[in-house]
């Protein structure tokens, strides 16, 4: 099953028409202060704890970590040993993708992307962002860009398999009440997206993949205060 039809089953499925959509995940919810905590109704701040199932898996395949670390150590060595080897123009490649990403991190660094979100916690995606695990206890979420909106699908509880298979709608914001953004106006290939608010406030999601559909639906609907 290609990766288009999987998503229009999971779409079907869930009786939403999306033009685009993609596995993502947000970073570590920061504490807010106690007074906007104790309003929100002491919401939770972190997903569920692995499964035992998952867990148990961890434990047996924590022996094979040494054997990992070496293959990646020689993987790492080859690398090296193919730099030295490679012709001047693929050395001008690699120096302009890390000329590119220096100043991707620059813009990241200026504009505070490195953060979850804005930081106002009265904003809407501050107040968005308390209710984040109350939807759902998995760690990932399935955007979906929609003709009316954003709408997040998950399993109500954390799982370590079968994500799709336990999915539901767990929260949906309206095209009025936020658009989905390419911080870089796809200048740069990342897995960096935000949910902008109406009141300018934003919320950071990290894609599955590296410049997914997600980011080619933003920048054919950019916002008109972007």
């Amino acid at each position: 099953m290609t990766r288009r039809t999987k998503q229009d089953v999971l779409t079907d499925r869930l009786g939403i028409h999306a033009e685009a959509g993609e596995w993502c995940w947000i970073g570590k919810i920061p504490q807010p202060p106690a007074d906007v905590l104790q309003a929100a109704g002491n919401p939770r701040l972190r997903p569920a704890r692995l499964p035992p199932l998952a867990m148990i898996g961890t434990v047996l395949g924590a022996p094979f970590i040494p054997l990992v670390m070496l293959l990646s150590l020689l993987a790492e060595a080859e690398e090296a040993v193919k730099r030295f080897l490679d012709t001047k123009e693929v050395k001008e490649r690699r120096r302009a993708k890390k000329e590119d990403e220096k100043r991707r991190d620059v813009i990241i660094d200026q504009q505070g992307l490195d953060n979850v979100f804005d930081g106002n916690w009265h904003g809407d995606a501050g107040q968005f962002l308390l209710r984040w695990y109350g939807h759902s206890t998995h760690h990932e979420r399935l955007l979906l860009a929609t003709p009316d909106g954003i709408v997040l699908a998950a399993p109500p509880q954390r799982v370590s398999t079968g994500r799709e298979k336990h999915m539901q709608v767990v929260a949906r914001l309206s095209a009025d009440e936020a658009t989905l953004v390419d911080p870089f106006s796809g200048e740069f290939e990342t897995r960096i997206l935000l949910i902008r608010f109406r009141d300018g406030s934003w919320l950071r999601v990290d894609t599955e993949e590296l410049r997914s559909e997600l980011h080619m639906y933003a920048l054919r609907h950019p916002s008109p205060d972007n």
